[in-house]
């Protein structure tokens, strides 16, 4: 099987190298100059690529406006499978899937990272026993999503989670994205300044993701924005609710708030069968 990664930053990186890791050869891509000659004076790529329509497989691991711009635009050979690991679904379902192709296209979405990024920050353990998502809908290729499944499995992911792109966004709304809102949003506190010996686990938690490339994340955002503003809206909400019995000085109120918090994250780890996810367990 012949392997392209289109997008070598550190998840495009990390699969590169996740792949090499269990003996596929990997030629890598990018718009910028660096990563693809770090990625093949470090090993990580095999070659560097410049065409597209030799590949079985492309992996296109860019931000989501590259992303469509790529995937629209570059001849790919007839019959590839061609997966982007884009943090939104619907909308590059949607564009890909309202034009003529000759390639099988699967949405899929890792879920890892660090908070740093570049191609210098790659490993191969990356993926080790983390989550893959995979999207699609009845016109979704099952032997494509077969392949990916595959490559998912070897480079070392430890579930997959299969659902639409209509439940991945909603989803990744509210376990991704509007944690990044929060993080952004939480260090913009005049006590921000002089932390220094007052921080533990808690402030590591809350702050780790603040820095994020803001280019990537609004682009996000926006490509999500219904799901993502249900989510801040629904926050804000319950925020107001705990700040009203905490500012009344409501002590029964307040415990009766966070009981019910506390309630909902104890029973909220399974799966209940109402919705479209499945979960395959691959370690």
């Amino acid at each position: 099987m012949k392997i392209c990664v289109a997008g070598l930053g550190i998840i495009g990186g990390s699969i590169c190298m996740a792949l090499k890791r269990a003996g596929y050869a990997v030629d890598g891509y990018d718009i910028s100059q660096f990563p693809p000659e770090y990625a093949l004076n470090n090993d990580i790529i095999d070659e560097v690529a410049d065409r597209f329509d030799g590949y079985d497989t492309v992996f296109v691991a860019m931000p989501y406006g590259a992303t469509l711009n790529f995937i629209l635009n570059t001849r790919f050979k007839a019959g590839a499978v061609v997966s982007d690991i884009c943090g939104v679904k619907k909308p590059v379902e949607d564009a890909v899937l309202s034009y003529k192709r000759n390639f099988s296209y699967v949405g899929c979405h890792p879920m890892a990272g660090k908070e740093v990024s570049g191609i210098e920050n790659a490993c191969a353990e990356l993926f080790d026993g983390k989550n893959m998502v995979i999207t699609g809908n009845s016109e979704t290729d099952e032997k494509a999503v077969e392949t990916v499944m595959k490559l998912t499995e070897e480079m070392g992911f430890g579930y997959i989670v299969r659902c639409s792109a209509e439940t991945h966004d909603r989803k990744i709304a509210y376990t991704s994205q509007l944690a990044h809102v929060v993080s952004n949003a939480y260090v913009k506190d005049a006590d921000l300044e002089d932390c220094l010996g007052f921080t533990g686990g808690s402030f590591q938690d809350m702050t780790r993701i603040a820095g994020v490339d803001e280019e990537v994340w609004a682009a996000l955002y926006l490509a999500n924005a219904e799901n993502v503003t249900e989510k801040i809206s629904s926050l804000i909400s319950s925020l107001e609710e705990i700040k009203r019995a905490i500012a009344g000085g409501d002590a029964g109120e307040l415990k009766k708030i966070l009981a019910v918090g506390r309630k909902l994250f104890d029973g909220s780890k399974k799966n209940d069968g109402k919705t479209d996810i499945s979960v395959r367990k691959l370690r």
